[in-house]
C-alpha cells in the first residue's frame, strides 16, 4: 500500500469541489444565469482544496458540462448564453486554461470526465482539470412566467472544443414518433416491463417506487441544496393525487427527476506534484480508484426491455478494478433520475431499499434536483465529503445518462491508488444481441410492454411488442377500442396480441383481437 508521503507526482487526485444553488424567491435568491451559477460553484470548488497557491492560474483544462437547454440542435437558451461557456465560466475565477470543452449530452458524463481527465493527468498531458456545470432552468421558467426576459448573453470569443451534442446512441425514431419522444415515458417502458417480470399490480408497484424512494427524501429534507426538501412517506409517493397525477404509467409527479433546479457543482483534479506546489493540505486530497464507462443497446432493441446490463457491467468492473466488492462501499449514491435505474443495481447485488448505507448522497433527483446533465458533479461532491471526513473509507458514484443508455462509475477513497500503470480507466466494449426492429407494418404483435402518457391533451398508449418473426415493433395502443382500452387501463396488456394497421401520419396502431 503507497502511504501519502510517497504518492508519485503524476497521481491524478482530487483537490476540490464545490455547490452553488438557489431557490426562487427564498431570502438571497439573486436569478443567476448559468454561467453566474457555475462560477459560484467553481470558486467555491478552489475555496474548498484550500490552497496556498493559486489553484485557478494553474488550470489547464476546464470542461463545462451542457446545460439541458444547449443539449439539442432544436433548442436554444431563452435569455442566450456565452458564446463560449467554458471561458466564461473560466473568466469569473480569473481562470484561462489552455484547453477549453464544452461536452456532449448524458448524465454519465462528469464521472466518465472524472476518469479521462485523471488517465490525462497520469500520462503527464495535464497538471489541473476542472469539470463544471449548471442549471437555471427553475429561474428560466420563473422570470418568463413574470414576462421578465434578461440578457444573458456573453460574448467571450476564443477557442473551445465543442464536443458536439452527442445524442446519437440517444435517437429512437420508432419511439419518438409514437410519443415516448422524453425520459419520462421512455423510462416508463422499462419500469412496466419490470412490473411485468415482477408480477406486480400498478398499485403495489407505485408503492414498491415509494418504499424506494421514501429513505432519498428524508436525505433530501437535510441538504441545503435541495430543490425540494421534503421528507416524505411511501404512502405519499405512491399516492395519486392532482398534485402527485400519473405523468407516465406507472409514474407519480414526485417519483420523476426534478429538471426545476437552480444549481452548479464543480470538481477539480489535479496531479499530486502540483497539489504539493499549491500547498493543498493532504487532508483534501481524494483519490480515485476506478472509473469505468459503458453504452448500452437502444432501448427498443434491447433483449430485456426491464434491463440495463451495461450498467451492472460498469459498476462490476468498477469494484473489480478497484479491488473491492459492493459491501465494502461505506458510501453509495446511484443515479436515480427514475426508479428502474437504482432498482436494476438493488436487483443486481441484493440491495435492500433501506440499506443502512443508504442509495443516494444528495437525495436522489426527483428530490435534490436534476440538475440536467451535471447532476453527478453534486454527488461526486457529497462522496468526496464524505470520505474526506471518513477517512480510510471508500464511496461509490453510479452516474446514467439518456435513457438508461450510458453509465459511468467511479471509486472514491483518501486511500491512496496506484496510477503507474495508468489502467484505472476503463471503456467497456458494447454488447451487440440487439433485436432487430421489423422493417415495414407486420399483421400484428404480442405486447411486451407499453406506457400511457397522461396530460392535458389526454391519454396516449404506446406499447412495444414482437412480431412473430420476433422483431421488435412499436406502435400506439387504439384507446378508442374498447377492448383495446380495457386492456391497456387495466394496467396488464403484456402478452395481448395485437392487429396492426397504419394511420395517415404513418404511425402503426394496434387494437386487441378478440
Amino acid at each position: 500500500m503507497i502511504s501519502l508521503t510517497e504518492v508519485p507526482d503524476n497521481t491524478p487526485v482530487i483537490i476540490g469541489v464545490g455547490q452553488y444553488s438557489e431557490r426562487v424567491g427564498e431570502p438571497g435568491y439573486e436569478a443567476l444565469s448559468y454561467m453566474d451559477l457555475a462560477g459560484r460553484a467553481l470558486g467555491a470548488a478552489i475555496a474548498d482544496s484550500g490552497a496556498a497557491g493559486s489553484v485557478a492560474q494553474a488550470i489547464d483544462t476546464l470542461a463545462a458540462i451542457r446545460a439541458f437547454e444547449m443539449s439539442r440542435p432544436d433548442r436554444k437558451p431563452p435569455f442566450g448564453a456565452a458564446d463560449n461557456v467554458p471561458r466564461a465560466i473560466a473568466k469569473r475565477v480569473g481562470a484561462n486554461p489552455a484547453r477549453a470543452i464544452l461536452t456532449t449530452t448524458g448524465g454519465q458524463t462528469n464521472q466518465q470526465l472524472v476518469g479521462e481527465f485523471a488517465q490525462t493527468i497520469a500520462a503527464g498531458d495535464s497538471r489541473c482539470a476542472v469539470i463544471v456545470g449548471s442549471e437555471a432552468i427553475s429561474t428560466v421558467l420563473a422570470l418568463t412566467a413574470k414576462g421578465e426576459i434578461p440578457d444573458w448573453s456573453e460574448e467571450i470569443g476564443g477557442d473551445f472544443e465543442d464536443q458536439g451534442f452527442g445524442v446519437e446512441e440517444l435517437l429512437e425514431p420508432a419511439l419518438f414518433m409514437h410519443g415516448a419522444s422524453g425520459a419520462i415515458p421512455l423510462y416508463a417502458l422499462a419500469e412496466n416491463a419490470r412490473r411485468h417480470k415482477l408480477g406486480m399490480g400498478l398499485e403495489q408497484y407505485r408503492l414498491e417506487i415509494g418504499r424506494l424512494f421514501a429513505p432519498f427524501t428524508k436525505v433530501a429534507a437535510a441538504n441545503p441544496h435541495s430543490a425540494a426538501p421534503v421528507e416524505r412517506t411511501a404512502q405519499e409517493l405512491a399516492t395519486i393525487t392532482d398534485r402527485n397525477r400519473i405523468v407516465a404509467e406507472p409514474y407519480p409527479r414526485m417519483t420523476v427527476a426534478r429538471d426545476q433546479v437552480n444549481q452548479a457543482a464543480a470538481i477539480i483534479l489535479a496531479s499530486a506534484g502540483l497539489a504539493r506546489e499549491l500547498g493543498v493540505p493532504q487532508d483534501k486530497w481524494v483519490h480515485i480508484h476506478a472509473v469505468t464507462a459503458a453504452t448500452e443497446i437502444k432501448l427498443s432493441q434491447r433483449p430485456d426491455l426491464a434491463a440495463n446490463p451495461a450498467s451492472l457491467a460498469s459498476v462490476d468492473a468498477a469494484l473489480a478494478r478497484a479491488g473491492k466488492s459492493i459491501g465494502e462501499m461505506r458510501y453509495l449514491d446511484f443515479y436515480s433520475c427514475f426508479a428502474i435505474p437504482v432498482f436494476n443495481q438493488c436487483d443486481h447485488f441484493g440491495l435492500a431499499f433501506d440499506d443502512p448505507r443508504g442509495l443516494t448522497l444528495t437525495g436522489g433527483l426527483p428530490f435534490f434536483g436534476g440538475a440536467g446533465n451535471n447532476y453527478s458533479a453534486h454527488a461526486i461532491a457529497e462522496a468526496v465529503q464524505r470520505v474526506r471526513g471518513d477517512r480510510g473509507s471508500f464511496a461509490l458514484v453510479g452516474a446514467n445518462g439518456g435513457w438508461m443508455s450510458k453509465y459511468a462509475t467511479g471509486i472514491y477513497s483518501t486511500e491512496p491508488a496506484d496510477w503507474s500503470a495508468n489502467d484505472r480507466f476503463a471503456v467497456l466494449p458494447k454488447a451487440t444481441d440487439k433485436v432487430p426492429l421489423a422493417e415495414g407494418l407486420v399483421e400484428s404483435a404480442v405486447v411486451e410492454t407499453y406506457t400511457i402518457n397522461r396530460g392535458p391533451k389526454g391519454a396516449e398508449a404506446i406499447f412495444i411488442g414482437r412480431s412473430d418473426a420476433g422483431a421488435r415493433v412499436v406502435g400506439n395502443a387504439d384507446l378508442a377500442d374498447a377492448a383495446t382500452a380495457a386492456a391497456f387501463e387495466s394496467g396488464e396488456p403484456f402478452g395481448q396480441r395485437l392487429s396492426l394497421t397504419q394511420d395517415e401520419r404513418g404511425r402503426t396502431i394496434g387494437r386487441v383481437i378478440a
